[in-house]
């Protein structure tokens, strides 16, 4: 037996309700540049949205939630290397 989901439920009172509902959820397409945030934040599991928010986050989680800096972290140059290389 398949049952409705009860998010989808509250859409309508009807099943004609709840059908247009789910439709207009829909039918307006994302803007390419957001779609390519959404999905660069979801592949890096980063969050996505105002600063104040990343903040709030981070201090709930306790941990990062936005992109570091690209690269490798700097050397000292002072740091002495023993071993092969």
């Amino acid at each position: 037996m398949v049952t409705a989901h009860e998010q989808y439920l509250k859409l309508g009172q009807t099943d004609t309700e709840r059908q247009f509902a789910y439709r207009e959820l829909f039918r307006h397409h994302m803007d390419n540049n957001l779609l390519h945030e959404v999905r660069e934040a979801l592949n890096q599991e980063l969050v996505l949205g105002s600063e104040r928010f990343k903040d709030e986050i981070e201090q709930m989680l306790q941990r990062r939630v936005r992109a570091g800096r690209p690269g490798r972290p700097r050397v000292e140059e002072n740091v002495v290397y023993y071993g092969e290389y």
